[in-house]
């Protein structure tokens, strides 16, 4: 999935450990078997515990593997055929299920969102009245990241009640100007595919897309997965040492990147994309349609991936569902995803019919970029001498990334000794309220603040710095949760601050 956030959910994360030592040459006839090396050892510099790759040239799948294990400490290897979380590479099928619906006629791109579903109503009166079916699929709808409405699974919103709640979400820039990554607004486009086709969106995915294409070990929803064989367990890594973590429902805002595949699978869809819609003769989407889908539509941040700082393009933009870039004089059609303990990256160099995806269980592992532009490499007449090891170079990168985070962390001022809340424990407990975001209840018991949000125990707090507490358990968010009431000025406090959300305290008669 994407970025959000609700910061460290999808966080950077990288290890400090030896780079590979193989550097894959390109070469005009790639040699794969000296990848495949690379691959076996650059998963292990990474530390992740199972990886799979699958490359495709022209209409031929040419390399699909699997390395290490489903799960650390566990024998099952990982394979070409293990499922993983796809994450936001889904979004491109949510495009794709849009693009076959406007080929029947029954859309357009620039279609008012409205039109079809007259319930959404956004803060913005005109964005809400001008939102399009384009909008949907380009982060411009100028709203702030929103994960905050689903990624909490205890408070369990729908989509529909996600949808009422986003017309108290202010803007943060005007309506179509800024780029911002929006995981709830990209799952209305699978209501819209819902609205609009008479079948759920994961109804529509599986039989418009997986059943053609043949992509027969994917599955639309998270759900689904119980019961299914060869699927990875995800895992983080903490303190330099892997560890699993629970699988994390996307199943709320589906659309936006919900589906489990393989490497094998995803080749097909590859294959699918570099032949501009079509499987075999049969033509599922439009050609003029499938140009638009393509087509860069906003510009978007080089500091969404810091990789770029080495791939250098000159241009990085985002069309429907892929960001759009050039390598070396061509075009690349990319896409990451990233949910908790999962990450896969899918890039496409259309002009040369070439494509290479990959699914690893380790959260945020940023050697996705590195196999991706070493594939590229290969395909694209890098000379010998040349060619560089991106796992090398990308890790270096990172580690020096992550040492200047923790210098700068070491060089903030840390609170003075003796610190303590600047009021009474019972001034902080009460009611806190967001119309988007709901109620965060703060009590006092036993001389301790608990705090909960809606229907998710944050648990104790502990005082940290004056007004400023930190939980003293792990939660599903960002591992410890900072807890920040702001003061009124006359003895109480007027709001509590989490995740960058403040919650302002609710009076009685707010909570009728």
């Amino acid at each position: 999935m994407t970025k959000t956030r609700l910061s460290a959910m999808f966080a950077l994360a990288c290890v400090a450990v030896p780079a590979a030592t193989a550097i894959v040459r390109a070469q005009k006839s790639p040699d794969l078997a000296a990848f495949d090396k690379y691959v076996a050892q650059a998963a292990r510099d990474w530390k992740v515990p199972g990886l799979a790759i699958a490359i495709v040239k022209d209409d031929s799948l040419v390399f699909a593997k699997g390395y290490g294990v489903l799960e650390v400490g566990k024998p099952a290897p990982a394979t070409e055929h293990t499922r993983f979380a796809i994450g936001s590479t889904t979004k491109a099928m949510t495009t794709a299920a849009l693009a076959m619906l406007i080929d029947e006629g029954k859309l357009h791109w620039d279609d008012r969102v409205i039109d079809y579903l007259p319930e959404l109503r956004l803060y913005d009166a005109y964005a809400t009245h001008e939102l399009t079916v384009r909008d949907l699929l380009t982060h411009r709808s100028g709203l702030p990241n929103t994960d905050l409405l689903w990624a909490v699974p205890e408070n369990n919103y729908n989509i529909p009640e996600m949808i009422r709640r986003l017309r108290y979400v202010p803007p943060q820039s005007s309506f179509r100007s800024h780029w911002e990554y929006q995981n709830v607004v990209y799952s209305i486009a699978g209501l819209l595919v819902e609205r609009i086709s008479g079948m759920p969106w994961e109804t529509f995915i599986r039989t418009r897309i997986f059943a053609p294409l043949e992509m027969t070990e994917s599955i639309p929803l998270v759900s689904l997965l119980k019961g299914q064989p060869n699927v990875a367990v995800p895992h983080d890594l903490e303190h330099d040492t892997v560890r699993t973590v629970a699988i994390r429902t996307t199943d709320v805002i589906a659309a936006a990147g919900s589906v489990w595949s393989s490497v094998s699978d995803m080749s097909k869809w590859m294959r699918f994309m570099l032949d501009s819609g079509r499987v075999g003769s049969k033509r599922l989407i439009q050609p003029a349609t499938f140009a638009e889908i393509v087509a860069p539509q906003m510009r978007a941040p080089m500091a969404e991936y810091p990789a770029l700082e080495l791939a250098r393009p000159h241009f990085f933009s985002y069309a429907l569902g892929w960001f759009v870039q050039d390598y070396h004089g061509e075009t690349v059609w990319m896409h990451t995803g990233s949910i908790d303990g999962m990450i896969a990256i899918i890039g496409l160099m259309p002009d040369k019919r070439t494509g290479v995806y990959v699914l690893a269980n380790l959260d945020h592992a940023e050697l996705r970029h590195a196999l991706m532009y070493t594939v590229f490499d290969l395909y694209n007449g890098t000379p010998r001498d040349s060619a560089r090891d991106w796992s090398a170079d990308l890790k270096k990168l990172f580690d020096a990334r992550r040492a200047a985070a923790a210098k700068a962390a070491a060089a903030a001022p840390k609170p003075p000794a003796g610190t303590h809340p600047s009021l009474p424990l019972d001034k902080y407990a009460g009611t806190y309220a967001d119309s988007a975001y709901g109620t965060v209840v703060v009590t006092l018991a036993n001389g301790s603040l608990r705090a909960k949000y809606g229907n998710w125990d944050i648990g104790e707090l502990q005082p940290a710095f004056y007004d400023t507490f930190k939980s003293r358990k792990r939660d599903p968010l960002q591992g410890v949760t900072d807890v920040t009431f702001i003061p009124d000025g006359a003895g109480g406090i007027s709001a509590v601050q989490m995740f960058g959300q403040p919650f302002s305290r609710a009076t009685p008669s707010d909570m009728k």
